[in-house]
């Protein structure tokens, strides 16, 4: 029987995980060891897909653009959160022990109805209802999962009337991000994450609403981060972008946002090339602006919405355009973050043709300063 948590506990249990946070992320004397993801680090895949439990902070995320028979349009999240608890000993193997924290969320957005609907977990391992395996790619949280099966990967998650049940094919090699192993995410030493994505996942399966069964088809994107201490006190946020354009092209963008309202200058991106190939993209080697906000009653969260993409190496201006602007994440019954995240549509021009696409977009920090230790 999955394992329950009051309001309190999941509380207690959401301020362990945030206490590190304070003091330049200082760690109890007796508190567990984490490695910091630092350059040099050689991925290997398949192993690189399942957990890396000697790092602090990992997940798997999710993101996809579904169509259904019914001729209707929807986008999804699913995100898996491990979250080390440094209160734990290294050397500890006693099943209660309170070793790593488990989230996740799941979010659907239907394109027609201008509906967003999003559900949270929070579990703890050991004895409870949630693990990341470290030996093959496997992650639960309750009913909820991802997990391998021959080259293809499945996911499942409910919540509400709404469940998922796809299967995802990957049709171009993992893309590794940042330089020489690693993502940096700030100037200083081991603030930065190991991170990979497959950018092109084909995706056929069900998508359910109120029981009744739609068979959807699209194309999906993965990240799998992991690292121990990647944001320092000045930053307050991000701005994330996944896009996938019908030339087969993706692109990763990110930009680090300080509390006086500039961008870090260690933002930086991905340009992934039809045949799989990469290009590193540092932050003057690409301009994000945008076009309109939107300001959200339920948390008082002012955001941008709408974005004018310029990559000048590959000739490439994009306009983003978010589906619809509901698209808010208030998960305050597990990572304790307000968040932005939304399925847009792109057009504009690349290499003089013109393209068009799909894309997720990531904002944190706008209706709070981003505040957990990741």
């Amino acid at each position: 029987m999955p394992m329950r948590y009051s309001c309190l506990t999941m509380l207690l249990l959401v301020l362990m995980t945030a206490m590190t946070a304070m003091n330049g992320f200082a760690q109890p004397v007796d508190a567990r060891t984490f490695k910091q993801a630092l350059p040099g680090y050689q991925f290997q895949f398949p192993r690189d897909y399942a957990s890396h439990e000697d790092f602090k902070t990992e997940w798997w995320y999710y993101t996809g653009h579904l169509q259904g028979d019914n001729g209707q349009r929807y986008g999804y999240e699913l995100t898996f959160f491990r979250t080390g608890v440094t209160e734990a000993k290294d050397g500890d193997v006693h099943p209660w022990k309170l070793d790593n924290l488990y989230l996740a969320h799941f979010a659907i957005s239907d394109l027609q109805k201008k509906k967003f609907v999003y559900f949270e977990k929070l579990n703890r391992g050991g004895v409870g209802p949630a693990s990341a395996a470290t030996e093959n790619f496997s992650v639960t949280n309750e009913n909820w999962f991802v997990e391998q099966l021959g080259d293809k990967t499945v996911l499942r998650a409910n919540g509400g009337g709404y469940s998922i049940h796809l299967l995802l094919d990957s049709l171009k090699p993992p893309v590794i991000h940042g330089k020489d192993g690693v993502s940096q995410k700030a100037s200083c030493k081991g603030c930065a994450s190991h991170y990979f994505s497959q950018t092109r996942l084909a995706t056929e399966g069900f998508l359910y609403i109120d029981k009744k069964p739609i068979k959807v088809s699209g194309l999906s994107w993965m990240d799998h981060e992991f690292g121990s201490n990647q944001l320092t006190a000045e930053q307050v946020g991000w701005d994330w972008y996944s896009i996938q354009l019908n030339n087969k092209t993706e692109c990763m963008l990110y930009l680090m946002r300080n509390n006086h309202g500039g961008i870090d200058p260690n933002s930086s991106g991905t340009l992934i090339f039809p045949d799989g190939k990469t290009k590193h993209l540092q932050l003057a080697d690409f301009s994000v602006k945008a076009i309109d906000h939107w300001h959200s009653a339920k948390t008082g969260g002012d955001y941008p919405m709408g974005w004018n993409v310029e990559i000048p190496s590959a000739k490439c201006k994009l306009s983003i355009r978010p589906a619809f602007a509901e698209q808010e994440l208030a998960t305050g019954k597990s990572t304790g973050v307000t968040y932005w995240e939304g399925a847009s549509k792109v057009e504009g021009t690349m290499n003089d043709a013109r393209v068009e696409g799909d894309a997720y977009v990531e904002m944190t920090g706008y209706s709070e300063k981003f505040h957990q230790n990741i």
